[in-house]
C-alpha cells in the first residue's frame, strides 16, 4: 500500500467506515492471531485478545498519529494487550499457556495455495522441527519471546520493533541477542 493510499484508508478509518474496518480486519486478522497465539500458546485465549484488539483500534484509532505504519501500530495494540493478559493470568495463577500443539498445528496446515507436493516423510520431519522451535520460543521470557517472533517469524525490522515495542535500539538488539542464545541452549539440550 503506497502511502496516499495509507493515508486515505486511515481517514476512512477515523471517519468510522464499516468498509474500511472490514478491510482492515481481513487484511492483518492473521498475522494479529498468529502473534497472539504464539505469545500465549492458548487458542481460546488468542481469539479473545485478537478479538478485544480490533474493537480496541476501532476505538482507538483517532489517537493514531501516524507515526509509525498502521500495520506497525496494530502490532503494537497487539502486543499490549498480550502483555496485559499475560499479567492477568499471571495473577489469576492459572499457569503456564504454552500449548504449542495447538500452535504447531494451526501453522503447519496445508493451504490450498501450496504449489510443491511434500512426501509425507518430509512433512512429518518439517512438523517435528516446527514443534521444537515453537517449544523453544515458548521457553523464553515474554519480553524476548516477543522481540523474536517480531524479527524472525513477522520479519519486522528493528525499527519497526522499537516502534512496536517502545524500547531503545541497544534493548532491542539485547532482547534479541539474549532470545536467540537461550533458543541455541533449548536446541542444544533437546535436539
Amino acid at each position: 500500500m503506497g502511502q496516499q493510499e495509507e493515508q486515505d484508508f486511515i481517514l476512512a478509518l477515523k471517519r468510522r467506515d464499516e468498509a474500511a474496518f472490514s478491510e482492515l480486519v481481513r487484511r492483518h486478522q492473521h498475522q494479529v492471531y498468529n502473534l497472539v497465539l504464539r505469545m500465549l500458546g492458548n487458542r481460546e485465549e488468542a481469539e479473545d485478545v485478537a478479538q478485544e484488539v480490533f474493537v480496541a483500534v476501532f476505538r482507538s484509532i483517532d489517537g493514531f498519529r501516524e507515526e509509525s505504519s498502521l500495520a506497525t501500530w496494530l502490532y503494537r495494540v497487539a502486543t499490549n494487550h498480550c502483555k496485559n493478559r499475560l499479567k492477568y493470568l499471571g495473577r489469576r495463577q492459572r499457569g503456564k499457556l504454552c500449548s504449542l500443539d495447538v500452535v504447531a498445528e494451526h501453522d503447519l496446515r496445508p493451504t490450498a495455495t501450496q504449489e510443491h507436493y511434500h512426501p509425507p516423510d518430509q512433512l512429518l520431519e518439517g512438523h517435528q522441527a516446527e514443534r521444537e522451535v515453537q517449544q523453544a520460543i515458548a521457553g523464553l521470557e515474554p519480553e524476548q519471546r516477543l522481540v523474536i517472533l517480531l524479527r524472525e517469524v513477522e520479519g519486522l525490522s528493528y525499527q519497526q520493533i522499537e516502534e512496536v515495542t517502545g524500547l531503545p535500539p541497544g534493548t532491542v538488539r539485547s532482547r534479541l541477542h539474549r532470545a536467540r542464545l537461550a533458543l541455541k541452549e533449548w536446541m542444544a539440550r533437546h535436539g
